[in-house]
């Protein structure tokens, strides 16, 4: 896996760049002068990191003398050192900070500071191995690119739990779903001090033609929510299932849905309101 350093024009996308090597498990140092490369390689490989990422930009150009001998010495130790460079249209990059509300990095006006950031840091254009341009990119396109471009596979996972209504919605889910018009095991003498995850309640919950049916449709609306949450980019999606009391119907479902969305790394994180028998 490549040492990869990561350049650019203010504005160009080296956040998402970061973030997407981020969260595909790279060490990240943002802002490093050229000089620290080889510390820093130094320091990863005493610590068995093997997926690096640094930046240097306009923000190190007091450092940017010792470039090209940082390069040359850091290049004699890693056969796999990758510079990635970012650029785009001067007003592009306007549309953007006027958006961002940011300040360029040199600090004066904007359309002579993308100039003189382009002169800054033609020395890191050119050893650049990989050039961007990000003009007609969004940000999970670019994301998308990156993960092309050194092969990597970002994890996915599909965060299912359940609830009871009764105890209020959790608030940091991403989706909420209400499964109250599924049967309910709570009238059945037997079955109330038992929980959804016991074959038997979950046999009652799904009893019937309607209830197997409400269930699909509520499975096929996770998936669709799941897969578009992960082609947006995103690493994971909570989805929080609600019951009155938060002990059979909701805990049932949420049982099955990571049963059947296992493609999707459906894991429970929590059956919130959830009481065992013997717990009663």
């Amino acid at each position: 896996m490549p040492f990869v350093i990561v350049s650019g024009l203010s504005g160009s996308g080296k956040s998402t760049v970061l973030r997407t090597l981020e969260d595909a498990g790279f060490f990240i140092t943002d802002n490093l002068p050229p000089e620290l490369w080889g510390t820093m390689h130094d320091l990863v490989r005493a610590r068995g990191l093997t997926r690096v990422a640094v930046s240097t930009d306009a923000r190190t150009r007091d450092f940017l003398a010792s470039l090209e001998s940082s390069y040359e010495r850091l290049s004699r130790r890693r056969e796999d050192l990758h510079v990635l460079f970012l650029e785009a249209t001067a007003e592009v990059l306007l549309q953007r900070y006027n958006l961002s509300r940011r300040e360029h990095p040199l600090g004066e006006n904007l359309m002579l500071d993308f100039a003189r950031e382009r002169e800054l840091l033609a020395p890191l254009r050119a050893i650049a191995d990989t050039v961007i341009d990000t003009t007609h990119l969004s940000a999970p396109e670019l994301s998308r690119r990156v993960m092309t471009l050194y092969r990597l596979e970002q994890d996915f996972t599909l965060r299912l739990l359940s609830f009871g209504f009764k105890h209020a919605p959790p608030r940091d889910a991403d989706l909420v779903l209400d499964v109250r018009s599924l049967p309910n095991p709570y009238y059945d003498p037997e079955l109330r001090p038992r929980s959804g995850r016991q074959p038997e309640v979950a046999a009652y919950v799904f009893q019937d033609a309607p209830s197997e049916a409400f269930y699909g449709e509520l499975r096929e609306f996770v998936r669709s929510a799941a897969e578009r949450a992960r082609a947006s980019g995103r690493r994971g999606y909570t989805v929080a299932i609600g019951c009155t009391g938060g002990q059979h119907r909701s805990v049932a479902v949420t049982e099955r849905l990571r049963g059947d969305l296992g493609d999707l790394h459906a894991e429970i994180t929590e059956h919130r309101d959830m009481h065992e028998p013997e717990d009663l």
